[in-house]
C-alpha cells in the first residue's frame, strides 16, 4: 500500500517542471551512538546536508521546482532574500550559477552583528564565490517588497527576474518536501523500517509544510514535529498549515490537511534568529563528537536542541524510530567562530 502510493505521488509530482540540481536520494543512517548517548527511541538522520549544491542543504530539493519554473517563464536573473547567513540564499545562488543567470540577494541584518566573520563569512562568502550579488536590509524591513522594487528596476534596464521568497517557501518550492516525503517512505519500506516520528528544524515554513502535504497524500501516520528557530508557535504553526493547504491543492488533492497533523514547539528559538542559545551550542557538540556530523548554529542545531530536550523530558516515549532531518548549513559555523568554547587546540 505505501509504495504504491509512493508511486501515485511520483506521478503527481512529474506533471511539475524540475531541473535536477541535488543528488537524490538523500542517505538514511543510524544515529547509534547518540541514541545510547540519550537512552530513547534508536535515532535516525535523513541526510540532506548531502544534496550535494554548494555544500548542500534542504533548500536544494525547493531550488529543483522552483528554478524549473523560472526557466519555462523566461527568466534570466533570479532575486532572493533571507538573513545574514541563509542557507537558502548560498544554494540559490549556486543554482543560477549552475543556469547561467544572475542572482541578487538582499540580506536582512536580523541580529544587528557586526563581526566581520558574521557578515563576511561562512555563506556570505559562498553567495559571492558563486557570483551573486549581495547587498544588506535592515532588520524588520519589508523584505518582499524590496525583493519587488529591485524586480521593478531590472526590468526597467530589460532584465527578465524571477522572485524567489525567503527560504524558497511557496507552494511550488514547498514540492520538493511532498517529494521527500515519498523518499523518506520508500527508503524505510525498503529497510523494513518503520519510522515513528520525523523532526526537524522549522522556520520559512516550506519544508514543513511539503512535509505535511507529502506524508497527508501518502496517508502516513508518522508523527512529523517541527522545531521552531524564528516565530512563536501560533504564528508558525498557522504559517506552515496555510502553506500545506496551498501546495496540496497546488498537487491536486484539496482540503486533504488536517490540522492537527501541523505540530511546531518553539521553545528553543531563544533571544531570537541567528542568536546562539546554550542548547545549541551543546547539541552541536554532542553530534560533532558522537556521529561526526556538522550542523548549523541558526537552524538545524536549534532543531536538534529541540530533540534532544524532548526525548529526554519523554515526548517520544513508547516510540521505536525517529528520524531528525538534517538540513545542512554547517557553512555558517564560519561565521560564529566565538560561539564555540573549543579546549584542546595547542601551538
Amino acid at each position: 500500500m505505501a509504495l504504491s502510493l509512493c508511486k501515485e505521488l511520483s506521478v503527481t509530482l512529474a506533471k511539475f517542471p524540475r531541473i535536477s540540481l541535488g543528488h537524490l536520494p538523500t542517505p538514511l543512517e543510524p544515529m547509534d551512538r547518540l541514541s545510547e548517548v540519550l537512552g530513547g527511541p534508536r535515532l535516525w538522520v535523513k541526510r540532506d546536508d548531502c544534496t550535494g549544491l554548494s555544500s548542500g542543504g534542504n533548500k536544494t530539493r525547493k531550488l529543483e521546482f522552483l528554478m524549473a519554473d523560472a526557466v519555462q517563464k523566461g527568466a534570466d536573473t533570479i532575486i532572493t532574500q533571507g538573513a545574514t547567513q541563509s542557507n537558502h540564499a548560498r544554494q540559490t545562488a549556486a543554482a543560477a550559477a549552475k543556469l547561467g543567470m544572475e542572482c541578487h540577494i538582499l540580506l536582512e541584518d536580523r541580529t544587528g552583528s557586526n563581526d566581520r566573520n558574521y557578515i563576511l563569512n561562512g555563506n556570505v562568502l559562498l553567495d559571492r564565490l558563486h557570483g551573486g550579488t549581495v547587498s544588506k536590509r535592515v532588520g524588520g524591513a519589508d523584505m518582499n517588497s524590496e525583493m519587488e522594487s529591485l524586480a521593478a528596476q531590472l526590468r526597467d534596464i530589460g532584465r527578465s527576474p524571477y522572485v524567489i521568497p525567503g527560504g524558497g517557501s511557496n507552494p511550488i518550492g514547498a514540492l520538493g518536501y511532498a517529494n521527500c516525503a515519498r523518499e523518506l517512505t520508500e527508503q524505510a519500506v525498503t529497510a523494513g523500517l518503520k519510522v515513528d516520528a520525523l523532526v526537524h528544524a522549522t522556520g520559512s515554513s516550506g519544508t514543513q509544510a511539503g512535509l505535511v502535504a507529502g506524508l497527508a497524500a501518502l496517508r502516513s501516520d508518522i508523527h512529523l514535529l517541527g522545531i521552531g528557530v524564528r516565530a512563536p508557535k501560533e504564528k508558525q504553526e498557522a504559517m506552515v498549515y496555510d502553506l500545506a493547504v496551498r501546495t496540496a491543492k497546488l498537487m491536486g488533492a484539496g482540503d486533504q490537511i488536517d490540522r492537527e497533523a501541523v505540530r511546531a514547539n518553539c521553545e528553543y528559538v531563544g533571544a531570537g534568529y541567528g542568536l546562539p542559545t546554550p542548547g545549541m551550542i551543546e547539541a552541536l557538540k554532542l553530534l560533532a563528537r558522537t556521529e561526526g556530523l556538522l550542523f548549523d548554529p541558526v537552524y538545524s542545531g536549534k532543531g536538534l536542541d529541540g530533540l534532544i530536550d524532548q526525548i529526554r523530558k519523554g515526548y517520544f516515549d513508547g516510540m521505536e524510530n525517529v528520524v531528525f532531518l538534517h538540513t545542512g548549513g554547517s557553512a555558517a559555523l564560519f561565521g560564529y567562530p566565538d560561539t564555540f568554547d573549543l579546549a584542546g587546540y595547542t601551538t
